[in-house]
């Protein structure tokens, strides 16, 4: 597989998950909530976790749109990137403060952590690219 190929791969993997994640956390708040170790207790908090699961399906929809063309759309796998590495961030800050359970940290490989590299690779790509093209 070319180098181009396992990009387009990538991100219409990421954009396939981050669809179905997105749509089970918007159909589905209370029980998402609930496996992930938290107590709902008011519709506020599913409405919220509905609203976080919205962003991840547009998510899904822009890893779809990149993958046409990853060198071209790097923008948005950098700030795919940094939502990723800051969502886990975010994670610890939480969960030293006491205002998360662990338990809720079982997205983060699958939601963040496994696409460090991919998409750290792409952009590093697109930035080889890039200084390619101003030779």
């Amino acid at each position: 597989m070319n180098s181009r190929g396992w990009q387009r791969t990538t991100l219409v993997l990421a954009g396939l998950y981050n669809l179905a994640w997105g749509a089970l956390v918007v159909f589905a708040p209370r029980a998402t909530l609930e496996w992930l170790g938290l107590a709902v207790t008011t519709t506020l908090e599913e409405q919220l976790w509905g609203c976080i699961g919205m962003f991840v399906l547009v998510w899904g929809i822009g890893y779809l749109a990149a993958a046409r063309d990853p060198l071209r759309h790097w923008p948005i796998v950098l700030v795919g990137l940094l939502g990723k590495v800051f969502g886990p961030i975010g994670f610890a800050l939480a969960l030293s403060q006491d205002l998360l359970p662990l338990s809720m940290g079982k997205t983060l490989l699958t939601n963040d952590l496994v696409w460090w590299i991919p998409f750290g690779w792409i952009l590093f790509d697109a930035r080889r690219a890039a200084r390619e093209r101003q030779s």
